[in-house]
Parts: C-alpha cells; sequence; structure tokens
C-alpha cells in the first residue's frame, strides 16, 4: 500500500494496523517511542470492535485529563500521540476476556499485570490476578490503594455506549 505521508515511526509502529485509525500504536512490548496508549502486536488475539472502542476511549480520557488545548494540537500534529514525559500503557490480549498491560516505564517486576496465562498456570500462588476484561484491566491500571480513581469511574459512566453498566448483583 503507498502512503501520502511520511510515517515517522518506521518500524516500531504498524502503519497499516486498523487500530492506528483510532490513534493505537501496535507495537512490541518495550516501543522505542512513548506512545500514550498502545497495542502489544505479539498478543496472541486482537482487540474486539467494542474492545478497539474502549482502547480508543481509554486514550481519550487520559488526553483529556492530563493536557491542555495546546498539547492537544501538538499531540495531533502526528497519526499517533506521543510524549516523552507521558508513561504510556501498553495493552496486551491473551483471549477471550483475558488482557494484561503494563507500564512503558516498568524495568522490574512482571511483564505485564495480570500475568500471561502460561506463567499464571506455572506459578499459580505467585500470580493471584487473571484472567482479566479489558475493563477490568483499565480500572486496575486506574487504581490507587484499593480504589478505581474517580475521574475513571465518571469517564466510564459518562460513555455507556462505550463501557455499558456492569450488571448490578442480585440480592440473595
Amino acid at each position: 500500500m503507498a502512503h501520502t505521508t511520511e510515517w515517522p515511526f518506521d518500524t516500531d509502529a504498524d502503519q497499516d494496523d486498523p487500530l492506528t485509525q483510532l490513534r493505537i500504536a501496535v507495537t512490541s512490548s518495550h516501543p522505542r517511542w512513548y506512545y500514550l496508549v498502545a497495542f502489544d502486536k505479539d498478543s496472541d488475539t486482537r482487540p474486539t470492535d467494542p474492545e478497539a472502542a474502549m482502547l480508543a476511549s481509554y486514550l481519550e480520557e487520559y488526553k483529556a485529563y492530563w493536557y491542555n488545548t495546546s498539547y492537544l494540537h501538538k499531540l495531533a500534529q502526528r497519526p499517533l500521540d506521543v510524549d516523552g514525559g507521558a508513561n504510556g500503557v501498553i495493552f496486551r490480549k491473551w483471549g477471550t476476556d483475558d488482557w494484561g498491560y503494563r507500564r512503558q516505564s516498568w524495568t522490574r517486576g512482571p511483564l505485564y499485570v495480570p500475568q500471561s496465562p502460561r506463567i499464571r498456570a506455572r506459578y499459580p500462588d505467585e500470580a493471584p490476578l487473571g484472567p482479566m476484561t479489558l475493563v477490568q484491566v483499565m480500572d486496575h491500571a486506574h487504581t490507587i490503594v484499593d480504589e478505581v480513581h474517580k475521574r475513571w469511574t465518571e469517564w466510564k459512566a459518562a460513555h455507556p455506549d462505550v463501557f455499558p453498566p456492569e450488571p448490578t448483583p442480585k440480592e440473595a
């Protein structure tokens, strides 16, 4: 496919991936660029369309919270959102409702949280988390101590088309 614009990310991110149209970088677990939100190209499976919408919304929430109009304009100058001062999130999907994430700055500890199914199976006492849906992983990424940050909870509630309300448990 011939491209009419120069791709600044070389081989670090896939220019032709459908997620790129949503400004989600499709890259490795350790990209060279500081993408705000990325999807690990070595994932075992692809996001569904609703999950892709969640990834795009996650990115929009991040930008809405952290950046002013002037910086948002600067971000828009490139086809993907990058910021060397940000601690971007890379998502990985192992299977249906089995997601993990990592912060780009992580240099120690598990590669992803929750860890891969292979590691969870091999060390069940050491890897208590997982599997987790994409929403659960996003909630975990927004958790401070034991509570999901209010701004993220409010964002999800304001976007029920992307994050349908979870059913309330029935009383016994």
